[in-house]
């Protein structure tokens, strides 16, 4: 297995979620949005959308591709098998409320298949939690914005893919 690409950001996941979409993918979709709620990462085709345990904490999004796409490793907190279509070859990692948080060239446009998987999802979820618990007074947003820019664990997520075949042609509605 070669890694042919990597690429990482942060974002923080507004709303618990953090999308992987087509850069033409514009519209999002709230079956595959509920879908996250149940196995963590789920799309529709041409987004996925991530859903972590806390609205607050930046989050780590890698997108590796992968000659074959290897196996999630066995420490992963968990894993789902994903799918995405780019038709521009260029996918972008969006945080809902705040806009795109980056975007990576894939090698050319197309499918690509793999398996998403994530590491200290619930470590996170926790600590988030934890730091709620601080009493109300004039130092409370302070202690919040120390708390959320230094988590003592990175709550990650992963798409490893590989190139499965050329997009679908689209259909000019025109002709």
């Amino acid at each position: 297995m070669a890694l042919l690409a990597e690429y990482r950001c942060k974002a923080t996941p507004a709303r618990r979620l953090v999308e992987v979409y087509d850069a033409d993918a514009y519209l999002s979709d709230d079956d595959a949005m509920a879908a996250a709620r149940r196995q963590v990462v789920a799309g529709n085709g041409y987004h996925l959308y991530i859903r972590s345990l806390q609205p607050d904490i930046e989050v780590e999004v890698a997108l590796r591709v992968w000659d074959i796409a290897p196996h999630p490793p066995a420490e992963a907190e968990g894993h789902v098998p994903v799918s995405i279509e780019s038709e521009t070859g260029v996918l972008v990692v969006n945080q809902l409320e705040y806009g795109p948080a980056g975007e990576m060239a894939l090698p050319r446009p197309g499918v690509y298949e793999g398996h998403a998987w994530w590491e200290n999802r619930q470590a996170t979820a926790d600590y988030y939690a934890a730091t709620l618990d601080h009493p109300t007074d004039d130092t409370f947003e302070d202690h919040l914005t120390q708390a959320w820019n230094n988590p003592p664990v990175t709550e990650r997520y992963v798409l490893d893919l590989a190139y499965i075949r050329e997009p679908e042609p689209v259909e000019d509605d025109d002709l």
